[in-house]
């Protein structure tokens, strides 16, 4: 007889978490999911819709934050997921105070309800930006913590107060440190999903700096079945650094999109970098690779599926372009940076406002 387990997703309506949602679904029909989500401004029950008819599944809508809330679920399940974060670095540039609640204190009241409880896997969902720039070679997961943004700060806090209750109460706790991540419905306000939808309206795709920064980037899929293999294998206690090997500078992600839509190079536009932008970042996946886990997404493959989601889907990403909560951060921080917001246009070589 098949193992039951009851999974606790939290921020599983966002874009990771809606993915391994589905992925343990799919994967492990005797298990029960339950996604919380506290469906801000990334986290849309349309990321889930397709989950909502499964028997094993059930959403809660709800804050990481509300400490009754977490324990009342927490009680009921047997693992727990955080996904829950604030994720955007340009945002938390301009608000670092929410970065510190959700990202540090979320994390906090799923520890204690974990604490009170008894008998949980806690694994947290972390990333490679913990270790600030990696200018050469690889970081493995004894590398020193050295974030450069409230956002890479908010996720190493949470990472040390995860290992604290580890060593202190005895938790049963994992960490993952994903690298960075594209895929079908991303808030088209990381770069992937934002150079795509950009082109495909053809307009402006605003690029940091020179562009030459190096991000290793992965398949939201492989990503997925990374947190599936240490979720289940990891040893308690310890981290997994997650990534393809994708090394790729910033500049040639855009020309690639830009080609794959047959699209001119003139659509990309510099910006002024901000403020502390690591300039690389590369991880040693050794430990998570000798579980047996191999990522299965050539990056240009990956890219492809990605814009065509996006390009049988304008109605979800335009609709999140034409929020005003959106258009106005758009275009705060890209006038800050001296370009054109993406909610401008490029028309015969003239440019106007929506």
């Amino acid at each position: 007889m098949a193992l039951t387990r009851r999974v606790l997703v939290t921020g599983g309506a966002g874009f990771i978490g809606s993915h391994f949602a589905r992925h343990l679904l799919s994967s492990y029909p005797d298990y029960r999911v339950t996604v919380l989500d506290a469906l801000t401004y990334a986290g849309s029950l349309s990321n889930i819709a397709d989950l909502m008819e499964n028997p094993n599944f059930a959403f809660y809508h709800g804050d990481v934050r509300d400490a009754v809330v977490m324990r009342n679920l927490v009680r009921n399940h047997d693992w727990v997921v955080n996904f829950a974060a604030e994720t955007h670095v340009d945002r938390s540039i301009l608000n670092p105070g929410s970065f510190l609640q959700t990202d540090v204190y979320g994390a906090y009241v799923l520890l204690e309800a974990c604490r009170e409880y008894g008998g949980k896997r806690f694994l947290q969902v972390s990333t490679d930006e913990v270790y600030g720039e990696v200018l050469e070679g690889f970081a493995d997961e004894n590398a020193p913590l050295r974030p450069r943004s409230p956002y890479s700060a908010s996720k190493a806090s949470a990472e040390l107060l995860v290992m604290a209750y580890h060593q202190t109460y005895g938790l049963d706790v994992v960490i993952t440190r994903g690298s960075n991540t594209y895929g079908p419905n991303q808030y088209p306000e990381k770069m992937i999903p934002l150079f795509v939808t950009n082109a495909l309206e053809d307009r402006p795709l605003p690029l940091y700096g020179d562009g030459t920064q190096v991000r290793d980037w992965i398949y939201v899929l492989d990503h997925c079945t990374a947190i599936d293999t240490v979720l289940h294998h990891g040893a308690t206690g310890m981290v997994y650094n997650v990534g393809a090997g994708n090394l790729l500078k910033n500049r040639a992600v855009a020309e690639k999109i830009l080609e794959l839509l047959g699209k001119p190079a003139s659509l990309i536009q510099s910006v002024t970098d901000r403020p502390g932008h690591d300039r690389r970042y590369a991880v040693d996946t050794s430990r998570l690779r000798a579980m047996g886990w191999e990522p299965r997404w050539a990056f240009e493959t990956g890219l492809k599926q990605t814009i065509d989601w996006y390009r049988s889907h304008r109605q979800w990403w335009q609709e999140i372009k034409g929020k005003g909560e959106y258009q106005q951060f758009t275009r705060q921080w890209y006038h800050e940076r001296g370009g054109l917001a993406p909610s401008q246009e490029v028309h015969s070589g003239a440019v106007k406002e929506d």
